[in-house]
């Protein structure tokens, strides 16, 4: 499902630490004891795993680690993708051309890809566009026209955010970095997976 990028409103953020990459099966193994994938390979972003499953993964690297990772709002997903304050205005996370920065229909060979052998944002941030859609915390809803300070979504509502596209996405509007989509929190679809946040 998607929801409208408008109305255009301000957003305050305070400091966060956003993952330079999307989380891998390699890291999802070492934490979970298994790799529900489907398309296998250590360094390849995890998917088939569902808003729910982000959340116990997040709870268990959390106990192991003693830090406070978790999944980006939808807000600081959006300013990192657009290249935060060193942002050129692109249309695509890290640049206009999407077959530079993002794994997507056209040249993915419909599968996923090793992290980071794209170029990233001007963050150094890779595969914000294409590769895996990433959830990030907050439910679906419309946005609001006032302005905000860390806004985490609506209170209530079923459907969690996904932002970023993914490897069957074609050269249009799903990879671009405004555009909101989303699913069920229990939805496993390899198309889906995350990257970490961190207070």
């Amino acid at each position: 499902k998607r929801y409208e990028e408008s109305p255009v409103h301000k957003v305050t953020l305070s400091t966060y630490y956003l993952g330079e990459i999307e989380v891998t099966q390699e890291l999802w193994a070492k934490i979970m004891g298994n790799n529900p994938s489907e398309f296998k390979g250590s360094k390849k972003p995890v998917e088939q795993v569902s808003w729910d499953d982000c959340q116990n993964f997040i709870n268990q690297l959390n106990k192991q680690t003693g830090l406070v990772f978790r999944l980006p709002t939808e807000a600081e997903w959006e300013f990192a993708a657009r290249g935060g304050n060193k942002s050129h205005g692109y249309l695509y996370s890290g640049g206009n051309t999407l077959n530079d920065v993002a794994w997507i229909g056209e040249n993915s060979n419909e599968e996923t890809h090793i992290v980071k052998t794209k170029k990233p944002n001007e963050l150094g941030i890779y595969d914000m566009s294409g590769n895996v859609g990433e959830w990030c915390y907050d439910r679906m809803g419309d946005y609001s026209p006032s302005a905000q300070k860390d806004p985490i979504g609506p209170s209530w509502g079923t459907y969690r955010i996904a932002r970023g596209g993914c490897y069957l996405s074609g050269e249009y509007a799903m990879t671009q970095v405004m555009y909101r989509y989303g699913g069920a929190p229990g939805l496993i679809n390899h198309t889906y997976g995350f990257r970490l946040a961190l207070w």
